[in-house]
């Protein structure tokens, strides 16, 4: 079964750019980029080439003593004949980059060549991703792939495009969901949040038609990144890693979310860590989000890179890390507000961050006021609160009511319930978030 992706319709767009270049397609291990660039080519391309470095070591001296493509091609029908190089209707796909960045030097000359199409993808390329931008900066194009986003699960679970343009006409109209679409659409995002977006839990949850046996497969997906840092991170780095890895869950239960090194181990130290955090994130296993300097536009630049929080990129991953009481509290009870609220803020990130968004939240430290998320229109700053239950926003409407915060007019809040709008807030059901940038395109023209 292919999961529906919105890659897919990026890598036709691609294709039918007739000034297209190379292309990187980066993100975290599992989360669908070689199934996804196999469909395309096969429905695209009479030929395909595809290596892959990490199971085809014998390639990875194909660029020796030349970066032409006539001369890798030649190189490569040396290793197999079978492959059929026709001009104009192939596609060469090199998977699992990362463990041959050097061919990033050979994208230069694809583009120059115009012969062949090129798709270069890979896990953990973010580590490696300053050393191949430098190489081929001009004769690349870039998409990151994540998990499926809320979206993606509705296409595998068997809905059209219909329910999302029913969900976001709701949102612009400010129309309250019914009853009826508003249980079923809290059903299939609770099970989306506990599910994850990983294609192969994905394809067991639908097969299954329950959450049997899904754990275990998230589980093993965590023990394959921690056996990635294993295998491309030596000496202390590898420990540190993996103990900052670990403590994310610690972290996102306290109150004040803020990520702590001495949660990690007892004397830990900034400097000794920074490195850590930066691979995780490179590597596209987790999210941070940055504590502003204060609310004020521009974003970019206005935040202290001290100051973060740390979340899963992929909500069901954090699930299968919780501790067992927490785990089934959350799957018997159906209570996403078991570990503090760190669940909601977490998929709140997890629903942003798909869209495009970066993660900022401001922390004031001479009062209680604290904001979880940001987004932002053309001219305006707009503060998104998280909240586990119905309450009151407090800071979000200090935020908006304050002449303290000029760039501030109107907020957003997420919770379990429904659309409404009052005193400069609209209020959207978490099933919604996965649609804030359509409908921030669409109700105030970006």
């Amino acid at each position: 079964m292919y999961l529906r992706r919105k890659a897919d319709q990026f890598l036709i767009n691609w294709k039918n750019n007739a000034d297209r270049k190379p292309l990187i397609v980066k993100g975290a291990r599992q989360v669908g980029k070689t199934r996804t660039i196999r469909h395309f080519a096969e429905q695209n391309y009479e030929n395909v080439i595809e290596i892959n470095f990490a199971e085809e070591p014998e390639y990875k001296t194909i660029i020796a003593g030349s970066y032409s493509p006539q001369a890798i091609i030649e190189r490569i029908s040396l290793i197999d004949m079978s492959k059929q190089f026709v001009p104009g209707k192939t596609l060469i796909f090199f998977d699992e980059f990362q463990e041959y960045p050097d061919i990033a030097t050979s994208l230069k000359f694809f583009k120059q060549d115009g012969r062949f199409d090129v798709i270069c993808s890979g896990s953990l390329l973010g580590t490696h991703y300053k050393q191949i931008h430098s190489i081929s900066v001009g004769y690349k194009s870039d998409y990151e792939m994540f998990s499926l986003d809320f979206e993606e699960y509705l296409w595998a679970i068997g809905y059209d495009d219909t329910i999302t343009n029913e969900i976001l006409g709701h949102m612009v109209r400010l129309n309250p969901f019914d009853d009826l679409l508003k249980n079923v659409l809290s059903k299939h995002f609770f099970n989306y949040c506990v599910a994850g977006g990983m294609p192969a839990v994905i394809l067991t949850y639908i097969k299954q038609k329950s959450f049997e046996g899904i754990q275990s497969i998230q589980q093993q997906i965590i023990m394959d990144y921690e056996e990635d840092v294993r295998k491309y991170v030596t000496g202390l780095e590898q420990t540190r890693i993996l103990s900052v890895y670990r403590s994310i869950p610690a972290q996102l239960a306290k109150e004040n979310k803020k990520f702590k090194y001495s949660m990690v181990t007892k004397g830990a130290r900034s400097r000794e860590y920074e490195g850590c955090i930066e691979w995780l994130s490179d590597a596209g296993v987790i999210n941070r989000c940055f504590c502003l300097n204060f609310p004020e536009l521009p974003l970019k630049g206005n935040y202290d890179p001290s100051s973060f929080k740390i979340y899963f990129a992929d909500t069901g991953l954090l699930v299968a890390s919780l501790d067992e009481e927490s785990s089934l509290d959350l799957r018997a009870n159906r209570n996403l507000g078991t570990y503090k609220g760190a669940l909601y803020e977490n998929i709140a990130a997890e629903l942003l961050r798909k869209q495009g968004f970066e993660l900022y939240y401001y922390r004031r430290e001479d009062s209680q006021l604290e904001e979880d998320f940001f987004i932002r229109t053309m001219d305006a700053l707009v503060p998104v609160e998280v909240k586990a239950t119905n309450s009151k926003s407090k800071s979000l409407s200090t935020l908006i009511k304050s002449d303290r915060y000029p760039d501030i007019r109107f907020g957003i809040k997420l919770s379990m319930a429904n659309i409404g709008f009052e005193n400069q807030i609209y209020s959207f059901p978490f099933y919604c978030g996965f649609l804030l940038k359509k409908w921030r395109d669409q109700f105030f023209g970006r």
